[in-house]
């Protein structure tokens, strides 16, 4: 297992990012490794991070201003290869089919319920790193 994950959190809002931290904990379970965050406020800090790499797991706001996680998301998806996995935040739970829309692995509810983001997020570094091995 590697040492750390690396996940890039973006949210216009630093409560909603202070609630994806507080979720996830150190590690959101136990076979998963430790985790580290990158926090971005901007659409554009998000591309330049994955233009970086390294980024194992997206959590996207998709109530984010001014533009969402949902438009977010379809971007990252077209323009950047090989994107990491990506989690959306999402405001109610009829919003679902707009995540799927947007090329989302997965999404959550906001307010972040941090036994459900934990397990979804747990779920998506498995994945990638299955995938990586």
């Amino acid at each position: 297992m590697q040492p750390t994950a690396t996940v890039l959190v973006y949210s216009d809002d630093s409560n909603t990012r202070e609630q994806v931290r507080l979720a996830t904990g150190r590690r959101p379970a136990p076979d998963v490794p430790v985790v580290e965050f990158i926090e971005c406020a901007t659409p554009a800090a998000v591309i330049k991070e994955l233009d970086r790499g390294g980024i194992d797991v997206c959590v996207l706001d998709g109530e984010a201003v001014p533009m969402g996680g949902m438009g977010v998301c379809r971007q990252i998806k077209d323009e950047i290869f090989d994107c990491p996995p990506v989690l959306l935040l999402i405001g109610r739970p009829q919003d679902a089919w707009l995540a799927t829309w947007s090329r989302a692995e997965a999404a959550v509810t906001l307010p972040v319920e941090p036994v459900e983001f934990a397990s979804v997020l747990a779920s998506l570094l498995r994945e990638k790193a299955a995938l990586n091995a």
